[in-house]
């Protein structure tokens, strides 16, 4: 897991994004200077991760040695509706 964390005055959300596929995937914020992101999803694998309002999660999906660039989701999409209860667990995993 690789994290830049943020500036202050940064704000963010708190964002699910589900792996339903049968491969390892990698995601990545990397559009934003003052923020980035990198974690592995594995099969089937659901994961809560802050991110700014505009970030775009891109998603990269391949074998060992090589990966390609398979999707790009705006991380609005994926914000969480009730963030309260779960705002709370990924308090605890940051």
């Amino acid at each position: 897991m690789t994290e830049f964390l943020p500036t202050a005055n940064l704000s963010l959300i708190l964002c699910c994004y589900a792996n339903l596929t049968p491969q390892m995937q990698i995601i990545r914020i990397a559009n934003s200077p003052d923020f980035y992101l990198e974690r592995v999803a594995f099969p089937g694998e659901k994961l809560l991760f802050r991110a700014p309002f505009d970030a775009q999660l891109e998603v990269h999906t391949g074998m060992f040695v090589s990966s390609i660039l398979s999707d790009t989701i705006a991380c609005q999409t994926l914000k969480v509706k009730q963030p309260d209860a779960l705002g709370a667990i990924a308090d605890r995993l940051d």
